[in-house]
């Protein structure tokens, strides 16, 4: 069996590319679908943590399956999902079909990134976190490729169910090309570590602490990526500033290999944390052009998702492909939780805002160019810029947490190295 691993990396590629565009198509047609459906904020909350709560099921138990099943079969797994996630989606009715749909994706999502993930470490064992950087560079490629797509086809005024039928191009694409290569086994399998010994690995201290460490990460990029469009629209135009933010990332992965080679993993995280406490307080603090306060966050977050999966891979080989989809489904249920959250808070605080007598319902509902159209827009506004305070002291907890890997690593690797020299 002959493994063209060049060919399956740009495979991979290909299918995340089609995770993200999902949520960047997503994140610019939120408003639509808010308004042609008359989804309030909760009701749009929930549709949108499907995607973060399917994902973590699928990520999860993929990685429990993927040894036994291989990879291969995973990935066809992935494209039945997405090609079925797709169609529900751009022939949805109602709160019910799209929060169906979006579930699917979200399944297909997290499909995706239980074999991949593992394929791209076991592809190139000699450079994993600098591969999975390039690997998912292709996430914020697809959100800023999908935000693009809303921009062009909303000016040339083609509906959301177009710009969501994009999709279906990469999706068939990637999964002709999944179809025909040969698939090598995962790094665990090859390198012969049993199931003990890798549950034994899940339950290191440094595994939990990064584990917990993932659901900060997560919620700081996703969270605030997904829902800047609702979130700041009294702020220029939100999807140019995703469309900034989701650029920039593309550039700081595509670099990683200088960058990681100068600061090292936990020096990256600990760095980009600082940065992306920075960004959040410069998008809830100002008022005016935001491009500028968007790429000094896009630089904070870009590094956080592939190395975190890198740095445990890397120091907690043994953990193999579920501890990497462990990781990844910590991420995606944590932004999942805190989406239903802030969406049941935006809600509460927005109807306190609302005239005696009004309905939030009614508000949603409220006739446009009216006066209670109005006072809702601005009470939604006010919270939303509110959220993103709230947010910005999640990286603010990491900036503490990853100070202190710096120094546990530092001593880590002054003992090894200390040990090596005696022997």
């Amino acid at each position: 069996m002959q493994i063209n691993r060049t060919a399956l990396f740009r495979a991979s590629c290909l299918s995340l590319l089609v995770t993200s565009l999902s949520f960047g198509i997503r994140a610019g047609i939120m408003g639509d679908l808010q308004s042609n459906f008359h989804l309030n904020a909760s009701q749009l909350g929930a549709i949108t943590a499907t995607a973060f709560w399917g994902f973590p099921l699928a990520v999860v138990i993929g990685g429990m399956i993927v040894d036994i099943i291989g990879m291969k079969r995973l990935l066809v797994m992935a494209f039945i999902f997405h090609l079925l996630g797709i169609l529900l989606t751009i022939f949805a009715g109602g709160f019910w079909t799209l929060f169906i749909s979006t579930l699917t994706i979200g399944v297909a999502n997290g499909t995706v990134e239980a074999a991949c993930n593992p394929l791209v470490t076991t592809l190139f064992p000699e450079s994993k976190t600098t591969k999975l950087n390039h690997f998912h560079l292709w996430f914020p490629g697809g959100i800023f490729i999908g935000t693009l797509i809303v921009l062009l086809f909303t000016k040339l005024g083609l509906s959301w169910q177009i710009q969501v039928g994009t999709m279906l191009i990469p999706t068939l694409i990637y999964g002709y090309l999944f179809s025909k290569l040969d698939f090598p086994v995962t790094e665990r399998v090859s390198s012969g570590v049993s199931m003990a010994g890798m549950y034994k690995a899940l339950a290191s201290p440094l595994f939990i602490f990064m584990f917990i460490c993932m659901c900060g990460t997560a919620i700081t990029e996703l969270y605030t990526e997904q829902w800047v469009p609702v979130l700041l629209k009294s702020i220029g135009n939100p999807i140019l500033i995703v469309t900034a933010t989701s650029g920039v990332m593309v550039l700081g992965r595509g670099l990683a290999k200088p960058v990681l080679k100068r600061f090292a993993p936990q020096g990256v995280l600990l760095m980009s944390a600082t940065i992306a406490a920075v960004g959040l307080y410069l998008l809830y603090t100002s008022t005016g052009n935001v491009f500028v306060d968007a790429i000094v966050f896009g630089i904070g977050v870009c590094y956080f998702w592939p190395t975190m999966l890198g740095f445990v891979n890397e120091n907690l080989p043994k953990t193999g492909a579920l501890g990497l989809n462990l990781m990844g489904g910590a991420g995606m249920l944590s932004v999942s939780f805190y989406t239903i959250y802030m969406g049941h808070y935006i809600d509460r605080v927005v109807a306190g805002k609302l005239p005696a007598g009004s309905s939030l319902q009614d508000a949603v509902k409220a006739a446009p160019g009216s006066s209670l159209e109005t006072l809702y827009n601005d009470a939604k506004n006010v919270t939303g810029i509110d959220v993103l305070h709230i947010t910005s002291f999640i990286p603010i907890g990491l900036i503490v947490a990853f100070t202190g890997l710096v120094i546990y690593m530092r001593s880590r690797n002054k003992n090894a190295a200390l040990k090596s020299a005696a022997v």
